[in-house]
């Protein structure tokens, strides 16, 4: 991954979400992954995670596609989402990178979560 390609939290929530969705990664997976993810501490629309899959599209982060049109959706069809190479290195990295943060913050004396790294 190049210098200065990182990715923020929405991107790195967005992400996470995509690869927990597997095959059936489209906005309301999506979104409800998201939603499971923050549990529940972060309204972040429908809207928004569109904005954000766009965002990473144009990076090259992740790809999408659309599927057959369904007469379970009134004829349109679903769009799916699923992580590049390029997006899995940096989704790695964002995630080595807070792990790194994490583990920094629980050396300080007095900061300690015990939820968090070890």
């Amino acid at each position: 991954m190049g210098k200065g390609v990182h990715l923020g939290e929405a991107e790195q929530l967005v992400m996470a979400a995509i690869v927990m969705a597997g095959e059936n990664a489209y906005g309301v997976t999506i979104h409800e992954n998201v939603n499971q993810l923050t549990e529940g501490s972060r309204n972040i629309s429908i809207g928004a995670i569109y904005v954000t899959l766009d965002r990473l599209e144009q990076k090259g982060f992740c790809r999408s596609w659309y599927s057959e049109p369904t007469p379970g959706r009134g004829g349109r069809a679903k769009r799916f989402f699923e992580i590049t190479a390029a997006g899995s290195r940096a989704l790695n990295a964002s995630v080595e990178r807070s792990t790194r943060i994490v583990r920094g913050l629980a050396g300080i004396g007095g900061w300690h979560d015990p939820n968090l790294a070890s």
